[in-house]
């Protein structure tokens, strides 16, 4: 297996990427780990700054 430090979403389609954001958001409510919302607040500023766009805009991009 090849070592890799970061890992591209170019594959990753709008629909798995809602999921993804919507389970870390979910799970990080329901069990009061912290880690989960932070990972999910990460990756959704990450997105938002790629996209030039705001968190809200991102995300109903996403639902569409």
């Amino acid at each position: 297996m090849e070592n890799f430090d970061r890992i591209s979403i170019q594959e990753i389609s709008k629909r798995d990427m809602l999921m993804i954001v919507k389970a870390l958001e979910y799970t990080g409510e329901k069990t009061n780990i912290d880690s989960f919302l932070s990972l999910k607040d990460s990756i959704l500023k990450q997105l938002c700054s790629l996209a030039e766009t705001t968190e809200e805009e991102f995300l109903y991009y996403l639902e569409k």
